[in-house]
């Protein structure tokens, strides 16, 4: 499955909507998805499984890459 994470880059930071990114990640499952963000040090707003009618939409933007966990 394809996860849709929003996340902010600095941990300690109050999150703002205006610095919010997304990262997308194929994992088995949300657990995993955190697992293998953990290094990075992000402040993980919230985790979604993409459908397919969502994914399709998701993969027309320039900015889709999917990483894996």
């Amino acid at each position: 499955m394809i996860y849709k994470v929003l996340y902010q880059e600095l941990k300690d930071e109050i999150p703002v909507r205006e610095r919010t990114k997304c990262a997308y990640v194929e994992a088995d499952s949300v657990r995993e998805v955190r697992s293998s963000l953990n290094e990075k040090k992000f402040n993980i707003e919230y985790i979604h499984v993409l459908d397919e009618a969502h994914l399709e939409y998701e993969k027309q933007s320039e900015t889709f890459k999917v990483e894996n966990a």
